[in-house]
């Protein structure tokens, strides 16, 4: 059963950096967007528009805040910077290639050095998204791909989905007992189709 708020929102994973593009765990490393990822928080900003999106709560690393800011000066709409939004500490994995260690770590059988467990992380972004959506608004959740599987847990979901930078998310609660959330991308939520998990990382 999810214990997550039954509040419908919409997530962004930041746009593109270089480690991204290098397959490089970024962690709480503060790696800028690149060119390309820039231009996915722009496109991402003109799908949300006409959405009802009345506030961002966004990471405190730079790459989720500049994302954010794109998105923000598109829809209009004010930023609250929410610290434990912030991506999950990889520790010695920081800045290395993605490998079978980072599937042990969400699968909650081993955790890098001086990271972060998974189930620590499942237990701030729980916590993190519920102070968010407690306040009645529509919500633009900017935040990390690490993170996102830890919501995607405690959604009763498989974390073992790989979230693209950039892509809009619409989350939308259960309606009925015994059903799960469901992930929708713009398009799905235009055609109004049923829930099916949309793209696919971390960081």
């Amino acid at each position: 059963m999810s214990t997550l708020i039954p509040a419908p929102f919409w997530f962004l994973r930041h746009g593109e950096t270089d480690w991204n593009a290098q397959n490089l765990a970024q962690g709480n490393v503060d790696i800028p967007l690149n060119a390309h990822g820039i231009a996915q928080a722009r496109q991402a900003a003109a799908a949300l528009v006409g959405r009802g999106i009345e506030a961002i709560a966004v990471s405190p690393l730079g790459r989720a805040r500049q994302t954010a800011d794109i998105a923000a000066a598109t829809l209009g709409v004010p930023v609250e910077i929410v610290p434990d939004l912030r991506e999950v500490a990889f520790g010695v994995e920081e800045g290395r290639p993605m490998g079978a260690w980072f599937t042990d770590w969400f699968a909650g059988r081993a955790t890098p050095e001086g990271g972060e467990p998974f189930g620590a992380l499942r237990l701030r972004a729980r916590l993190a998204l519920n102070r968010v959506l407690a306040v009645e608004r529509r919500w633009l959740v900017v935040a990390h791909g690490g993170l996102f599987r830890a919501v995607r847990a405690e959604m009763g979901l498989t974390a073992a989905v790989r979230t693209a930078n950039g892509v809009p998310i619409f989350c939308l609660p259960p309606t009925a007992a015994g059903e799960t959330w469901r992930l929708l991308s713009p398009a799905e939520v235009d055609q109004g189709a049923a829930g099916t998990p949309v793209a696919d990382g971390t960081g």
